[in-house]
C-alpha cells in the first residue's frame, strides 16, 4: 500500500479502566470470595500479560449462587412488567454511559479490534436491554398465551468471542420474562461479566437477581447439572452442547443451544463485486473470525471467480493486523494460545490436502497469539478446511455454476446457523433462502444484527432463538 495513505498509531487509553488485582464471584448482590481458594488468571491475548486473578467457581460456589437465584425468584417474578422494564431501561443507559470503558475492557480481555468493540458490540448491548424492558410489561401480547409465566431459575453459559454481547442475549430476555440468573462467563474473558456485575449494583437491581460465577468447564458443568435450575442456555461448541443436551436430558429444564457454524457466503455472478468483497471480508474477519455464523466457506460461482478473487486479494491486503486498542487495526489478536493451536493445525491441514494457501504480506507482532488473514482456493468439499469449524481468519473457497449445485454445497455440512447470498435477482434471493437449511440468511450483506431479528439454528448449530419476540419464548412457560 502506498505510504501516502498510511494510518498512523491512533491508540486508545487504556487508563479508561481501572482493573483490580483479583475478583470475587458474585452472589445475591455482593462480591464474595469462593468456598475452594482457587485463583485463574486471565491475559491479554495481544500481549499475553496478566491483566487480573479471577475466581474458580466450585460447585458449592453455584449451589450458594442457585440458592440466592431461587430466592429472589418470588419477589422479582411478582413485581409488574413495568416495574422490571425500570431496571433493565436503567441498567441499558449506564451501559451506554459506561460505554467506553466496557469498550476498552472488552479489547484487553478478548483481543478484538477496539473499533468492533466500540462501534458493534458496545450498542448491541444496549439495544438488548432496551429492547427487552420495553416487552417486559407485554409478555401477554408476545403470542405466548395471555398469561405467560417465568420458569424461574436461568444457568446461563457463555463463550469469549462476544462475551459482554452474549450476556445482553441471555440476561435480558430472562431479567424482562421475570425469571433470575446465575450467568458463568467463559474462562478466558470474565472482566466485561464481573463490570457487569457492578452495573447491576449501580441500577440498583435488587439482590440475587443476577449472580455471577466465574470458572473453567467444570464450573459450567455444575451449574448446567444443578437441580435448582429451570433453564439452561448455552452459546459455545458443538461438542459441549451435546454434552449439555446429555446431562439435561430426562430432566424439567428448558434447554437452548447455539453452537458453531460452517457458513456458506454464495456470490453469483450478477452480484455487485465490490459489495460483494466487503459482505466476504466482513463474514470472514470480523472479530478474527471468532464468529459462529461466520462466512467461512465461499462459494463463488464459476465465471466471475478469478475477477472476485483478485478484488478480495487487493482488499484483504489493506487489512491492518496489530494493535487491537489502535482504532485503525482491522483485525486483532486470537483469543488464546489453545485457538491459535487450533487455527494453525487446520490451516496446515489445508495445505497438506492440496489446497492453495494465500496471505498478504504483514508483520505479526513478537508478542501475542496472531494469524494473518488468509484464504485457501483449490478447496474440496473433502477437505478439512470447508468441513471443521476454524473459528479463525481462514477462508475456504469453492466454485459452483448453477444455483441447485450452490443449495447442494452450502447444504453439505452438520451445522446450519446462517447463510449469504449475493445477487441482484429477488426471486433469486427467495428461492436459494427457501432452500438453504440455515437458521439466519442474508441477502447482499453478512453480520447484520438487530435486537428485534431472532438468532438460532438447524442440525448441529443446535435449537432454539435468541433475540426478537421469538427469544422469549425460552425463558417462559407457554
Amino acid at each position: 500500500m502506498s505510504s501516502a495513505f498510511a494510518y498512523a498509531p491512533a491508540p486508545e487509553s487504556r487508563s479508561v479502566v481501572d482493573l483490580a488485582p483479583s475478583y470475587g464471584l458474585f452472589i445475591d448482590g455482593e462480591f464474595a470470595e469462593g468456598t475452594g481458594g482457587g485463583l485463574r488468571k486471565t491475559v491479554s491475548p495481544a500481549t499475553e500479560e496478566v491483566l487480573a486473578e479471577y475466581t474458580q467457581g466450585t460447585a458449592e460456589d453455584v449451589d450458594r449462587a442457585v440458592q440466592a437465584a431461587r430466592r429472589a425468584f418470588e419477589k422479582w417474578s411478582a413485581l409488574p412488567g413495568a416495574e422490571r422494564a425500570k431496571y433493565l431501561f436503567r441498567i441499558a443507559r449506564i451501559i451506554q454511559e459506561r460505554s467506553r470503558e466496557l469498550a476498552v475492557l472488552e479489547t484487553l480481555d478478548n483481543g478484538k479490534p477496539i473499533r468492533e468493540a466500540r462501534d458493534a458490540d458496545l450498542p448491541l448491548v444496549a439495544a438488548h436491554f432496551f429492547y427487552y424492558a420495553g416487552w417486559a410489561d407485554k409478555l401477554g401480547h408476545a403470542g405466548f398465551g395471555p398469561d405467560p409465566r417465568p420458569l424461574g431459575v436461568a444457568g446461563q453459559v457463555i463463550p469469549w468471542n462476544f462475551p459482554l454481547l452474549m450476556l445482553a442475549w441471555k440476561v435480558a430476555p430472562a431479567l424482562a420474562c421475570g425469571n433470575t440468573v446465575v450467568l458463568k462467563p467463559a474462562e478466558t474473558t470474565p472482566l466485561s461479566a464481573l463490570f457487569f456485575a457492578d452495573i447491576c449494583r449501580q441500577a440498583g437491581l435488587p439482590k440475587g437477581v443476577v449472580n455471577i460465577v466465574t470458572g473453567d468447564g467444570s464450573t459450567g458443568a455444575s451449574l448446567v447439572a444443578h437441580p435448582g435450575i429451570d433453564k439452561v442456555a448455552f452459546t459455545g461448541s458443538t461438542e459441549v452442547g451435546k454434552a449439555i443436551a446429555r446431562t439435561v436430558a430426562g430432566t424439567d429444564k428448558k434447554l437452548t443451544l447455539e453452537l458453531g457454524g460452517k457458513a456458506a457466503n454464495i456470490v453469483f455472478d450478477d452480484a455487485p463485486i465490490d459489495q460483494a468483497v466487503e459482505g466476504i471480508v466482513n463474514g470472514i474477519f470480523f472479530n478474527q473470525g471468532h464468529v459462529c455464523c461466520a462466512g467461512s466457506r465461499l462459494l463463488v460461482q464459476e465465471s466471475i471467480q478469478d475477477e472476485l478473487l483478485d478484488a478480495l486479494k487487493r482488499r484483504m491486503a489493506t487489512l491492518r493486523v496489530g494493535d487491537p486498542l489502535d482504532k485503525n487495526t482491522d483485525i486483532g489478536a486470537i483469543n488464546s494460545a489453545e485457538q491459535l493451536a487450533r487455527i494453525t493445525e487446520l490451516a496446515a491441514a489445508g495445505e497438506a490436502e492440496g489446497a492453495e494457501r494465500w496471505s498478504p504480506s504483514c508483520e505479526l507482532p513478537g508478542a501475542g497469539y496472531w494469524f494473518a488473514p488468509t484464504l485457501f482456493t483449490g478447496v474440496t468439499q473433502a477437505h478439512r478446511i470447508a468441513r471443521e469449524e476454524v473459528f479463525g481468519p481462514v477462508l475456504s473457497v469453492l466454485t459452483f455454476r448453477t444455483p441447485q449445485e450452490a443449495v447442494a454445497k452450502a447444504n453439505n455440512t452438520p451445522y446450519g446457523l446462517s447463510a449469504g447470498i449475493w445477487t441482484e435477482k429477488g426471486s433469486r434471493m427467495l428461492w436459494m433462502a427457501n432452500q438453504l437449511r440455515a437458521g439466519v440468511i442474508w441477502s447482499n450483506t453478512f453480520n447484520k444484527f438487530d435486537p428485534a431479528s431472532p438468532f438460532g439454528g438447524y442440525k448441529e448449530s443446535g435449537f432454539g432463538r435468541e433475540g426478537g419476540r421469538h427469544g422469549l419464548e425460552a425463558y417462559l412457560n407457554v
